[in-house]
């Protein structure tokens, strides 16, 4: 059986938190300085550092099997991909910005104006929609100054925070489209047990960075409405105390949520409320 070859950005904050998950994952691999290729220590897998950008399109032409970049590029490759997992990481969205006191109000108006962008087939793909034929500035680098510097009328461009777009005295005319970090697989599905596994695996993980575990003891008569605060991901776990008054509950909760139930809970009197992060699972 050959290796599963498996390709994540070179450098980066993309990079950072690949590595993060696949060793979480039980993926394990040790970079040397400037390395292109490392191999797994658990799995007959090796890892190969790319440009993000090029990931979708040498994973479509199989020099990868599979690959980490960010799904904006995927997109933009328009390259002949499966979508394996949405590793909820690189949250982004593509914008179409013009000046805060330009007089167009929707995509329609730009016809016949100069756009820059780093993604020209996406928005190619977009005005077509909203019969706005325009001039394409394909760029690859900054994209927000270049209506300062007359070089376009509008821009498309990735928007996290818009602090950026703030400062350039742009607003968002439309959203193109959100997009975030995603596992992508050659459809030939070489390896695919070994395949299968890895993402099993990424799931694991990537399903727990979503929920918390809450413990806390509460009054045996109460537990009715406490388990209409916390229902769990299934069920929860009840077990009983020395004081056969009182009862111990464990639960997944939804870690944006912990805060608010756990003011709810107090509410119904439940003690000793804690939560515990959760590095793996398996639903």
């Amino acid at each position: 059986m050959s290796n599963l070859r498996i390709g994540v950005p070179s450098k980066g904050r993309l990079s950072e938190l690949a590595g993060e998950l696949l060793k979480q994952a039980g993926l394990s691999f040790r970079r040397q300085e400037r390395s292109l290729f490392a191999r797994a220590g658990e799995m007959p897998i090796d890892i190969t550092f790319l440009r993000t950008d090029d990931i979708p399109v040498l994973c479509a032409e199989g020099a990868i099997d599979m690959g980490i970049t960010g799904s904006d590029l995927v997109a933009e490759s328009g390259a002949d991909l499966i979508t394996r997992l949405h590793l909820g990481m690189g949250r982004c969205k593509l914008a179409l910005c013009v000046p805060e006191d330009s007089d167009v109000q929707e995509p329609g108006q730009l016809a016949g104006k100069r756009v820059a962008t780093s993604f020209p087939n996406v928005t190619r793909q977009y005005l077509a929609q909203h019969d706005a034929d325009v001039h394409l500035v394909n760029l690859g680098g900054s994209v927000e100054i270049m209506i300062t510097l007359g070089v376009a009328d509008a821009i498309v461009d990735l928007v996290e925070t818009g602090s950026t777009l703030a400062a350039n005295r742009l607003r968002v005319l439309a959203e193109i489209g959100k997009y975030e970090s995603v596992l992508i697989q050659n459809p030939a599905r070489r390896e695919s047990e070994l395949a299968d596994r890895v993402v099993r695996r990424l799931e694991g993980v990537v399903i727990a960075r979503s929920w918390s575990l809450l413990e806390y003891n509460l009054p045996r008569q109460r537990l009715a409405e406490a388990e209409q605060i916390t229902p769990g991901y299934s069920s929860p776990t009840v077990n009983a105390l020395e004081d056969p008054d009182w009862c111990a509950v464990k639960v997944m909760v939804r870690r944006g949520d912990v805060i608010g139930v756990m003011e709810r809970l107090e509410a119904v009197g439940a003690r000793a409320i804690l939560e515990t992060q959760i590095n793996n699972c398996r639903l």
